[in-house]
């Protein structure tokens, strides 16, 4: 009913001129609504087509890439090292977000507005900063641990298992604390402008309420932002200083290289590289639109509409199903054991290349972990 209303009155020759998003929004609902949004018509239906299948797109690629990421470190024994529990933790975090964020989503699109209660918009929204959260931090730990092996080397701790549960539990409890806020009165969670998603309330005028975006926006972007710069900027600079002085080194030996068929491959510092900026750059693409719609509302510097906010808010789901890529097919062992567990979804060979092993048994001591390392 609702839907052939909205139809049948954009077909019309005045639109939806008459009509606001609060005309949708049902009466359980309203007063979750920030006044702010009163000014603004009802989206075209068709962009509710589009946005619902697009998050139903992501969130089915998101689903069965997390599955399979956590079935296979389950299922693999030479998978479960404590850095690995790492990325299961990031595959877990991203899988539970893609399964509550996506499906009531379409839903919503399918009938225009939050159709789940005042209860599940809280739910919603907790769930959803809860599991980005824990995602973001995963990525973070997975770098500080990719620094402690490559920079630091031998001088660090080593990582057990016990301590890579230390830093998971330490990941939930504190993505906990920060969701659970808005239920104690700092913020709140609320329908989003294009009503089909809820989070917190960025366009609320009380100070008090934009102190815990700009807070939580410290904590969970610009703060594991930096250490995933600071990591990545020197494991590759380790891994380039460890080339430099094995050219030295075969360079004094007279002979070409004391890797193998080196001018075939690419070198471990290029690989490195290319993880490094591929994780920045998803991170930078998937959660800064999120974000500057965030402070836009915070200090209404620029008018935000309903499209914008759904539009950002997907970019950040959306970011659930490439993890799953860069932190599980970059990692050689899992490529091996996903051709043989899943033979037909490899289309290329997966045997891991010599790329590192050294003619000499002293450097292959020190750069053999370099590339399992750098993809973990």
């Amino acid at each position: 009913m609702m839907n052939h209303l909205s139809h049948a009155s954009w077909n019309s020759p005045g639109g939806f001129n008459n009509f606001t998003v609060m005309d949708k929004v049902p009466p359980d609902m309203v007063h979750l609504v920030d006044a702010y949004w009163y000014q603004f018509p009802p989206m075209n239906p068709l962009w509710h087509g589009i946005l619902g299948l697009t998050i139903g797109f992501f969130g089915v690629i998101s689903i069965i890439g997390n599955g399979m990421v956590l079935y296979i470190f389950a299922t693999t024994k030479s998978l479960k090292t404590p850095s690995n529990l790492l990325v299961v933790n990031l595959a877990f975090s991203d899988f539970c977000q893609s399964i509550t964020q996506s499906v009531p989503m379409v839903v919503n699109c399918y009938y225009e507005t939050w159709v789940w209660g005042p209860l599940f918009c809280n739910i919603y929204g907790m769930t959803g900063s809860e599991f980005g959260c824990v995602s973001i931090w995963s990525m973070a730990c997975i770098s500080m641990d990719r620094y402690k092996v490559i920079v630091t080397g031998l001088k660090g701790k080593p990582f057990t298992k016990k301590t890579a549960a230390l830093w998971i539990l330490g990941i939930w409890a504190m993505a906990t604390i920060w969701t659970l806020a808005p239920f104690f009165g700092w913020n709140r969670y609320v329908p989003e402008g294009n009503l089909s998603s809820c989070g917190i309330d960025f366009v609320n005028k009380d100070w008090f309420h934009k102190s815990y975006v700009l807070v939580y926006a410290s904590f969970v972007y610009f703060t594991p932002l930096f250490i995933i710069i600071y990591c990545y900027f020197f494991i590759v600079q380790a891994v380039a200083a460890h080339e430099k002085s094995m050219k030295e080194q075969a360079k004094k030996m007279n002979v070409a290289s004391l890797r193998s068929s080196e001018a075939q491959q690419t070198s471990a510092e290029c690989k490195l590289a290319k993880i490094a900026l591929m994780t920045i750059s998803l991170w930078f693409c998937a959660w800064t639109p999120y974000l500057i719609i965030n402070f836009s509302g915070v200090f209404g510097s620029t008018k935000i509409t309903p499209l914008s906010t759904i539009w950002s808010s997907l970019f950040a789901k959306a970011n659930t199903c490439c993890n799953s890529i860069v932190y599980g097919l970059s990692h050689p062992k899992y490529r091996q054991a996903l051709e043989k567990k899943f033979p037909r979804l490899v289309c290329a060979d997966v045997k891991p290349k010599d790329d590192v092993a050294s003619t000499t048994s002293g450097v292959t001591a020190v750069a053999d972990p370099v590339p399992d390392s750098a993809a973990a």
